[in-house]
């Protein structure tokens, strides 16, 4: 898969979640096959304004690059502005804007989501990144607002004719969030309409729904996010199933808490140990839920805020499953 001039190990991605997609957990996923890795979205005006934290959100590891960052705003000029100033960085290829996140905080300032009922807007928008930018330039966004507002094709023809060099397609409404079904005939319509690649978002939580997603859109390519939240593997096993038709086994109960615990190390380093204690709970839930006992464990570790403690908890848990 190609976009632009750029060529990909895969078109397997791994989606760009706030508060998830961290510089250690795309790490991990790169490691296990994932094609393509992008930041959380980010802040044109963070960056603008020099904020510290939304900085640290760039930091890009070699292991993973070169990745994409995703920005978001509502203002043309900022936006072209940061993605020139981005897009500098040799470890970024991509620009990706993020037109779908459905947030109440993001919407209310017109950004996200919020842009699919504003279409001059979101072509100034794209026209000056893609302005700004030293690399190609990429369009996220949702099915529509709501069911009575449903304009995805509409809105990636705009986005092609604005310079955009590919589009992602989640298809689900703002109105829907997170629940429901995604659908993917709109992810069809959307191919179907528009010569630069297209990829397809929404409701891969397994190798078989990437297949369906592939076989059922002709999409070029698949980002997958929740299914990959505790679940990295899923781009090993998702790329091995697409190329062989086989299914490479679930990690083991050992694999999966040993992969905790390096991201718990991974991620001290990266945030310190206050911080970095703080987001690993949720990390670690993910990673074990479903396994034997693994209710009690999430309670311990999240009253745990040192390294050491929840190591060593993990540790023990693993034990339990290897004697």
């Amino acid at each position: 898969m190609k976009i632009g001039s750029i060529e990909f190990e895969n078109n397997v991605f791994l989606a760009p979640m706030a508060g998830v997609t961290d510089k250690p957990f795309r790490v991990i996923c790169k490691e296990l096959g994932c094609g393509f890795v992008y930041t959380e979205m980010v802040s044109s005006k963070g960056l603008y304004y020099n904020s510290s934290k939304t900085h640290l959100m760039l930091d890009i590891h070699e292991k993973e690059a070169p990745a994409g960052v995703q920005l978001f705003g509502s203002d043309p000029g900022i936006m072209g502005e940061m993605a020139g100033l981005v897009s500098r960085d040799e470890r970024v290829s991509i620009i990706d804007i993020n037109m779908g996140c459905p947030a109440p905080k993001i919407v209310k300032n017109c950004e996200g989501s919020a842009l699919m009922k504003d279409t001059d807007l979101a072509s100034r928008i794209i026209k000056s990144v893609v302005k700004g930018s030293k690399v190609p330039v990429t369009v996220k966004f949702r099915k529509g607002w709501d069911d009575n507002s449903i304009n995805a094709v509409e809105f990636a023809i705009m986005a092609e004719e604005s310079g955009a060099s590919a589009v992602t397609v989640h298809g689900r409404t703002r109105a829907q969030m997170y629940e429901g079904h995604a659908d993917w005939n709109i992810i069809k319509e959307v191919k179907k309409a528009v010569k630069i690649p297209v990829i397809g978002n929404g409701d891969v939580f397994s190798p078989q729904a990437a297949k369906g997603l592939l076989e059922e859109t002709l999409c070029d390519g698949i980002l997958i996010a929740r299914g990959a939240m505790g679940n990295p593997w899923i781009f090993r096993r998702t790329i091995h199933y697409l190329k062989t038709g086989d299914l490479i086994p679930e990690p083991s109960p050992s694999e999966r808490i040993q992969t905790a615990v390096d991201h718990i190390n991974m991620m001290v380093d990266y945030k310190g140990e206050v911080n970095g204690i703080k987001e690993m709970r949720k990390h670690v839930a993910w990673y074990i839920k479903g396994l034997k006992n693994s209710t009690d464990v999430k309670n311990m570790v999240n009253t745990i805020n040192a390294q050491k403690e929840m190591v060593d908890v993990l540790e023990r848990y693993k034990m339990a499953f290897e004697n």
